[in-house]
């Protein structure tokens, strides 16, 4: 067996300030051009599906969020309390706990019934008279933000906040900004706390159909949820849910318009939506790289990972590592096993809710956007946590006759 320090390892810098667009995927590509595997700063990068799956289902790897708080000294205070409680750093019977609690929310029936207010919010933020929008501010914020809000039972008027939020807490999850910005992020989740328990306090004193009224009266019984845990579930769905599916939206959306023959497939038959969503989650996941930390010495094609060795599982290269794999295509048969939502007993829970929202939105955009096409420069986010646009100009014709 060889040890992985051991190894002579292709360099790859996840943190590189140009690692966005297609810089980012040659580079990656030109890796696992070398191997399964090369060295990161802070972590080894698993560069291939088989080996991503691995670590992914492996009960001796774990989501190591706790560690990376330490390295950045965030060990105190709101910020730790919420990365200690995340359902993410939870295992063993505890984490099933919790999954059990808040999964009967986010199945495939549960997320098809906020269909309809999907639809209704697409409809709202739709403006019939423009052939042009910046696409991120227009729709692929305020859209998954007003989704959650009702998901969760908070007044739509909420969305902003709820959105602002969701991108400071999730940088959590982002080394350059854990580097830099560590105050704002601190300072998110201690606002966003108080605002659950607000929330919390009011759906106590008047339930509804929503997703904290249920939590509540889980937590009622008292042997099943804590009142601490009950906020952090809130958190963790207002968090999750809300920055992630905005950038996968809006990545939605460039890759269309990059690809214009597809964006017209799609128009003229809606039904190809479902089918459309999986090949962006497959072609450009939003959450490029996941970590998991040896919680003991762990063997794997012949290489020992010692216990405390952190791996980041590439789902870009997971994902695009077939045959055809680098081309987009809506109407490909391919394996529908992505690395995109993770895998294992951490498989993302909101991934349902998620599908549902984009599918939605691309049944609902493509006959209304014909001809649709870049209108200026692309603002590219960072790889390191979620790999969202800062901007998406975009332009298209005028609709023949009303969708």
């Amino acid at each position: 067996m060889t040890i992985v320090t051991e190894l002579d390892l292709p360099e790859f810098d996840y943190s590189a300030p140009d690692l966005t667009g297609e810089v980012y995927h040659r580079r990656l590509a030109e890796a696992a051009g070398r191997g399964w595997l090369a060295q990161g700063p802070l972590s080894y990068v698993v560069l291939d599906r088989e080996s991503g799956e691995f670590f992914l289902r492996s009960r001796a790897a774990a989501f190591p969020g706790r560690q990376i708080a330490e390295l950045f000294g965030a060990v105190t205070g709101r910020l730790w309390e919420q990365i200690d409680a995340n359902i993410l750093n939870q295992s063993g019977e505890r984490h099933r706990r919790l999954r059990a609690l808040v999964g009967p929310a986010f199945t495939p029936r549960a997320a098809d019934r906020w269909r309809p207010a999907m639809r209704g919010f697409l409809q709202e933020l739709w403006d019939a008279k423009a052939t042009s929008c910046e696409f991120v501010g227009s729709v692929a914020r305020p859209y998954p933000a007003l989704t959650v809000a009702a998901v969760l039972g908070a007044p739509p008027q909420d969305a902003p906040r709820l959105h602002e939020w969701s991108d400071w807490v999730q940088r959590q999850f982002d080394v350059r900004a854990l580097a830099t910005e560590l105050p704002r992020i601190e300072r998110a989740v201690a606002e966003v706390y108080d605002y659950v328990e607000a929330l919390l306090a009011e759906r106590r004193t008047a339930p509804g159909d929503d997703l904290v009224s249920a939590l509540l009266a889980a937590e009622e019984q008292g042997d099943r949820l804590s009142h601490a845990e009950c906020v952090n579930l809130v958190l963790n769905v207002l968090a999750g849910g809300v920055d992630t599916t905005q950038a996968q939206l809006s990545h939605a959306l460039r890759l269309f318009a990059g690809h214009p023959g597809q964006w017209a497939l799609l128009a003229d038959d809606p039904g190809l939506a479902a089918r459309a969503v999986q090949e962006v989650l497959r072609y450009e996941p939003i959450t490029p790289f996941t970590a998991r930390i040896c919680v003991e010495d762990v063997e794997h094609r012949g290489v020992v990972f010692p216990a405390g060795t952190i791996v980041a599982i590439c789902a870009e290269r997971g994902n695009r590592g077939i045959e055809a794999g680098e081309e987009f295509d809506i109407t490909a048969e391919r394996d529908p096993r992505i690395l995109t939502f993770g895998a294992g007993a951490h498989y993302c829970l909101g991934a349902n809710l998620a599908r549902a929202e984009l599918e939605e939105a691309l049944a609902f955009l493509a006959p209304r956007m014909p001809d649709l096409a870049p209108d200026g420069e692309v603002g590219f986010g960072g790889v390191e946590g979620i790999y969202g646009l800062q901007s998406l100009p975009l332009r298209w014709s005028e609709p023949h006759g009303r969708p």
